[in-house]
């Protein structure tokens, strides 16, 4: 069999690394594409993955977005023309799955966040299979074309199974300065180039500044791009550090004594590494984040004075669900 894997954002990465061992493990032939954005690229350095880069973020503007789809659709049928693939998968690359169709090839995507209109309407219609976990209601999806038997639904949360595997690495807090008995806080900025997060949060930059000021605290700010570290290390805040390139941002969670969040994965890493963690994101909630709220495993910041700066204590209590569930499910695309 020959797969082909589409990976256009961080967290994509992530998802598939698992699942790129479970297939090579069957045996099966896999391509890998992926585009310049944020730190893509560096993360399928860090674990060892190929990929053919083809094409990179639009920016903020919708305008640059829809010249970025555009060109990057044509990069991408030039790329798969002719090389026979049984299946394509993606985790919400709405240019894989049309492309993928255009070119007769079965696709599946998954994602955990139904809001996304624009990116779902595209890659949903496009795809044979949609993946998403339970917490998001089927009635939501339907406005994007996705219906039984096209939708599939799995148990949990994505980073139960992508993790399920993880051990954290204590060379992960080598490149910091860290005094143990401080509390250590990972800080995730907000994924302000989204379409669906188009107006800025200014909730993020109060807690920035509360924990950068906190003598009690070191605080690891793991930025989206260039221009947000570039900021915040401009804020100059005694309590802050932030890394010059993509990290094991897993190993620093487990290690972490609680996690600020302005995004979504991060914030369920937290939650699957049995971390405590705030989220300060700006959006409209998925069902998943309603989910890990009414259970009291994400806690919603409105007040940056709201956050328990303590030591963790105990041994962290984690679901470590089987990958190949998942990817079955997306390979269940070529029933059609």
């Amino acid at each position: 069999m020959r797969v082909w894997i589409d990976m256009t954002a961080p967290a994509h990465v992530l998802v598939f690394r698992p699942l790129l061992a479970l297939l090579r493990e069957r045996g099966t032939e896999v391509e890998i594409t992926s585009r310049d954005y944020a730190q893509t690229v560096q993360l399928l350095e860090l674990h060892g993955i190929e990929a053919e880069i083809l094409g990179h973020h639009g920016g903020r503007s919708r305008l640059g977005k829809a010249r970025s789809l555009e060109s990057r659709l044509r990069a991408l049928r030039r790329w798969a023309r002719g090389k026979t693939f049984d299946v394509a998968l993606a985790h919400g690359s709405h240019e894989l799955t049309m492309t993928a169709r255009r070119l007769g090839i079965p696709s599946a995507t998954t994602f955990d966040y139904e809001y996304a209109w624009l990116q779902h309407q595209l890659g949903c219609r496009a795809a044979t299979r949609v993946v998403v976990p339970e917490a998001i209601p089927p009635e939501r999806l339907e406005r994007y074309g996705a219906r039984p038997p096209k939708l599939r639904q799995y148990p949990g949360l994505k980073e139960e199974y992508y993790l399920a595997d993880f051990e954290p690495d204590p060379a992960a807090l080598e490149p910091f300065e860290l005094d143990p008995a401080r509390t250590l806080v990972i800080v995730r900025t907000p994924p302000d180039v989204s379409l669906y997060h188009r107006r800025s949060n200014p909730l993020f930059p109060q807690v920035l500044d509360h924990l950068g000021r906190d003598e009690s605290v070191n605080a690891i700010v793991l930025p989206r791009t260039a221009e947000q570290r570039d900021f915040v290390r401009g804020l100059g805040l005694p309590s802050v550090q932030v890394p010059e390139r993509a990290v094991d941002g897993q190993s620093l969670i487990a290690f972490a004594d609680l996690v600020v969040s302005a995004g979504g994965t991060m914030n369920r890493e937290a939650v699957a590494l049995d971390v405590p963690v705030y989220t300060t994101y700006g959006g409209r909630l998925g069902g998943v984040d309603e989910m890990l709220i009414r259970e009291n495993r994400l806690i919603p910041l409105s007040d940056p004075r709201a956050l328990e700066l303590r030591k963790r204590e105990g041994d962290p209590v984690r679901e470590r669900r089987d990958p190949a569930l998942m990817l079955d499910l997306l390979l269940s695309a070529r029933e059609g």
